[in-house]
């Protein structure tokens, strides 16, 4: 009796088998997901570099420009550019040469380290600290003196 029994569950198997196969039903994979709705909130910005932004120069640091500052004629000659800033009278004046009118005395300067590449912005306290001919009485070498 449990070989007939074997043979009709055989049997019964086949044909179903062969009838899922002649409707074209295919075996599928079918994925419930029964959590909630949940969306995900789209990506914010990258984080932040510490620091200043790419076009501001290096946290603390300061360009330095250098100068000779010649207090008898209250000419200035920024050493890397090889410039001369001098007054007219009426504005301050840039140049690479001096005019005719002002004379310098090459050996009577003071060295000067300035933030900034208008030496005369700082001129009413460079001249109360260096004014004309203190350094030819206490000359034992130039004065240095910093600027921001």
């Amino acid at each position: 009796m449990i070989r007939s029994l074997k043979g009709i569950i055989i049997v019964i198997s086949l044909i179903f088998a062969c009838t899922l196969l002649n409707s074209g039903c295919s075996h599928t994979r079918v994925i419930v997901d029964d959590r909630p709705n949940v969306k995900k909130a789209p990506p914010g910005p990258p984080p932040a570099k510490a620091g200043p932004p790419p076009w501001a120069p290096a946290h603390g640091y300061r360009a330095k420009h250098h100068y000779r500052y010649y207090p008898c004629s209250s000419v200035y000659f920024d050493t890397g550019r090889s410039l001369y800033f001098y007054y007219d009278g009426r504005n301050w004046q840039m140049s690479v040469s001096l005019p005719t009118w002002i004379r310098i005395d090459i050996n009577d300067y003071v060295t000067l380290e300035m933030g900034t590449t208008q030496p005369y912005e700082y001129h009413p306290d460079v001249v109360k600290r260096y004014p004309p001919g203190l350094q030819k009485k206490n000359r034992k070498g130039h004065g240095k003196g910093k600027w921001s």
